[in-house]
């Protein structure tokens, strides 16, 4: 997820000392893949420093044309225990970051502030049975780092993972990732024959036609989801969840668990569900 938080002119990130190409807080990029027009992932190297909860976000940038540092917040969306760190971002031809961005390639650096923060983390929530993670676009990032953290699912019985987007093409990054999830043998010894049955995806699109349609506030508020997953309605002693999308998505998702009885939490004070508290920017 790209967070909308600009700091073109930090003045913590120390300027290079020359033009020879060298970043500040430099990291290597090791993959990048294009999963539309409109959006890619990428990978690299990771700081020996950086210690992060799964489902934080981390300050990268490049340098822009006035050679002052561009950055943005991104949601990290590999697990804590990766040796690198993955991305996964929108592209927009205008944005001052995402149209560098994008034309990034294996060999090429960016600047990584090693400093995780952010509100989608397990300790922010309080134990249940079921954790929900609900996102459009890009916001899919920091869930795809706590799908691949097996404590996830040592403190959650199943987990959930609904995602809109307009077209099918879009929610390919999702769909591959829960599909390698599944078929993980490594996971699948550490938490069981049924592993399988406890990641659950829930992919729906809004403009284009798929087996589930309509939007997540929608599918949640009538119950379109529960009877598809043969599952209860939400409720505050079993459920969880995790919010992450545009403002105006996070705000009505967040009225539509409130309506189930469940309360925002915080780092400070675990509740039923938390929300990331910055948002997808149309900028970038």
């Amino acid at each position: 997820m790209t967070l909308d938080i600009p700091l073109a002119d930090d003045p913590h990130v120390t300027q290079p000392k020359s033009t020879a190409g060298i970043l500040p807080d430099a990291q290597t990029v090791t993959a990048v893949r294009h999963w539309t027009d409109g959006l890619f992932s990428f990978r690299v190297t990771r700081p020996a420093s950086l210690r992060f909860r799964s489902g934080e976000f981390v300050m990268i940038g490049l340098l822009g044309d006035n050679g002052k540092p561009i950055l943005r917040a991104y949601s990290i969306a590999s697990p804590n225990w990766d040796e690198e760190l993955e991305f996964y971002s929108i592209k927009v031809p205008d944005g001052p970051l995402t149209s560098k961005l994008q034309h990034i390639k294996p060999g090429d650096q960016i600047i990584l502030r090693p400093k995780p923060v952010g509100t989608l983390v397990l300790d922010a929530l309080l134990p249940g049975k079921r954790l929900w993670f609900l996102a459009t676009g890009t916001g899919i990032a920091p869930f795809a780092s706590l799908m691949r953290d097996p404590e996830t699912f040592e403190r959650y019985e199943q987990v959930i993972m609904m995602h809109t987007c307009r077209t099918k093409a879009e929610l390919e990054y999702g769909r591959e990732l829960v599909e390698n999830l599944r078929h993980d043998p490594l996971l699948s010894e550490i938490h069981g024959d049924d592993f399988t049955d406890r990641l659950v995806y829930y992919p729906t699109t809004t403009r284009e036609e798929s087996p589930f349609m309509g939007r997540i506030t929608d599918n949640l508020a009538g119950g379109k989801v529960f009877a598809d997953l043969g599952l209860p309605p939400m409720n505050p002693a079993e459920d969880r969840a995790m919010v992450c999308g545009s403002l105006a998505f996070n705000v009505d998702v967040k009225a539509v668990l409130e309506s189930f009885g469940l309360n925002e939490g915080a780092n400070s004070e675990p509740r039923e569900f938390v929300v990331e508290k910055a948002f997808v920017g149309e900028g970038v």
